[in-house]
């Protein structure tokens, strides 16, 4: 039996283990589900890996929203990362998928809900600020034990940290009439945001055992994270469950402003595509988060009932070009088109940090693009969510990142590319960078001002968390978020963003996308 599953042991081994375990948060710790014992750090911090928040999603549960874990009996060993989910291999690529292509990476598997709690807490009713890390990767790859995001620096600034694996692909959007029809919520097509919710109700359940405080959440992600931090912020099934957001390089509608797909069109369009090639990589979704092209038979094959579809293997469904891939108006977590809700001001009311990089257009065309257009909307979508929140009457704090990033050639300088910023809001500048990153880990650590960047901004996030304030002693003063005028602020060296006047035009654009076609009168 694998290490990381429950590992029974004797009740004198137990007491063994809480007597010798130097760390305040002393093992066993319970969780709804039984006993886990994880490992400490030299740092002092407690890690604990490979928890599980869902029964696996296998066999009758392929598609299914997440269903409560197995109880155990005995200890289980927290000391391994669990399996990641279904995702492309890219050993090839430059940089790989640092999810799975490193050596020492978790293997993949549809059994992948588990999540990774780090924290530095001195005892169980410590009630430190959580922090839940929502990983970007076009909802393609990406994973709760990815070398960049690793918790163990931000639990040493005094917060309890949390990753989690969500379904990826077609296992983590997949709208189906029989899915929709089995389920008590009569939906279906957003499993990963399923998944995302379940992490949050098992932080409400169980953190204070880790010395966290259930009431006082913050979610956080990067591009396809950040597109879910905005869908869970306006989603009535997620209310109560966090406090605040930070929403990096993405907003609720993606990358790119446009409309949601409805449930019924996704039904519609569930069987597999001409040509049956799946979705892989990064491309089935655009960078992180921005809808593909609609590419559609003029004839829609005909739809493969759900048993078959369990029937089959995990490479046959990813390999026969079923319809899906994105998020959709589902009618549960997703009711309506969230630009309805955030126009009526229905959103959750939680303060916001939002901001985007300087040259996120980098990141889709390479070093030469000069598409700022790209930047800009991403830009606008930071904008328009601190802008909600504000008319909520909550706090809101909107950034740039312009910090350019060493780069070690032959890599191509992407300066203040797309993803760049993650290591710093970590402040692990030494881990393998994510596409399309290619920064150099050994030059950022050697180079003192970006180890500065790194503490600073990984205190800004902590301190929000904390209390809903970025602001903290050395630190630069950061301006609340007041109305459109507001200037963002700069991470970095530059002052370069796009100005009021383009993020205007652009809600001019929005007006006549979205909101109109929607019967929303500003």
């Amino acid at each position: 039996m694998k290490a990381r599953i429950a590992l029974a042991i004797t009740a004198a081994a137990i007491a063994a283990s809480t007597v010798t375990t130097p760390a305040a948060i002393s093992d066993p710790v319970k969780t709804d589900s039984g006993l886990i014992a994880g490992e400490t750090l030299p740092s002092g911090v407690r890690v604990f890996k490979g928890i599980p928040f869902g029964a696996p999603p296998i066999g009758s549960l392929r598609w299914r929203e997440p269903q409560p874990v197995a109880k155990w009996d005995g200890v289980r060993e927290a000391k391994y990362w669990g399996n990641v989910c279904v995702q492309p291999n890219q050993p090839n690529r430059q940089p790989v998928n640092v999810t799975v292509d490193l050596p020492d990476s978790p293997k993949m598997s549809e059994d992948c809900l588990y999540l990774n709690v780090w924290t530095q807490a001195n005892r169980a009713n410590d009630r430190r600020p959580v922090m839940l890390w929502i990983f970007g990767g076009a909802y393609s790859e990406g994973g709760g034990s990815t070398p960049h995001n690793n918790g163990e620096n931000l639990a040493k600034k005094g917060v309890v940290l949390v990753t989690f694996n969500y379904r990826l692909g077609i296992f983590g959007f997949y709208a189906h009439p029989e899915l929709t029809k089995e389920s008590p919520h009569n939906a279906s097509g957003n499993q990963a945001l399923a998944d995302a919710i379940a992490s949050l109700r098992w932080i409400k359940a169980n953190i204070a055992n880790f010395g966290g405080d259930p009431n006082n959440v913050t979610i956080f992600g990067e591009s396809a994270g950040a597109a879910i931090v905005g869908m869970l912020s306006g989603s009535p099934v997620a209310k109560g469950l966090f406090q605040r957001a930070v929403a990096e390089s993405g907003g609720w509608m993606g990358l790119t402003m446009g409309l949601m797909t409805p449930r019924e069109r996704a039904e519609a369009n569930a069987g597999p595509r001409a040509g049956g090639a799946g979705r892989g990589g990064r491309g089935g979704q655009g960078r992180d988060g921005a809808p593909p092209a609609p590419v559609a038979p003029a004839t829609p094959p005909p739809l493969p009932t759900l048993a078959d579809l369990r029937a089959k293997t995990t490479e046959e469904i990813r390999t026969m070009g079923l319809g899906g891939g994105q998020p959709v108006i589902d009618g549960w977590i997703i009711p309506e088109d969230l630009s309805i809700t955030f126009a009526n001001g229905k959103q959750n009311p939680v303060d916001v940090i939002a901001g985007f990089n300087k040259d996120e257009q980098t990141g889709f065309g390479g070093a030469n693009n000069t598409n700022t257009a790209q930047r800009d909307g991403i830009a606008w979508h930071a904008r328009i969510f601190a802008e909600k929140q504000t008319q909520l009457g909550k706090k809101a704090y909107w950034y740039t990142f312009t910090h350019e990033p060493p780069v070690e050639p032959p890599a191509p300088n992407l300066r203040a590319t797309h993803a760049a910023e993650m290591v710093y809001v970590f402040n692990n500048l030494g881990a393998p960078r994510m596409i399309p990153d290619r920064s150099s880990p050994k030059l950022a650590l050697e180079s003192a001002k970006d180890r500065e960047l790194a503490d600073q901004m990984s205190s800004y996030w902590v301190n929000f968390a904390k209390n809903g304030d970025p602001n903290g002693k050395g630190l630069p003063k950061w301006e609340r978020f007041k109305d459109k005028n507001s200037p963002p602020q700069f991470l970095g060296e530059s002052k370069e963003w796009p100005g009021v006047e383009v993020l205007n035009k652009l809600d001019e654009a929005y007006t006549q996308k979205v909101l109109t076609p929607l019967g929303i009168k500003k």
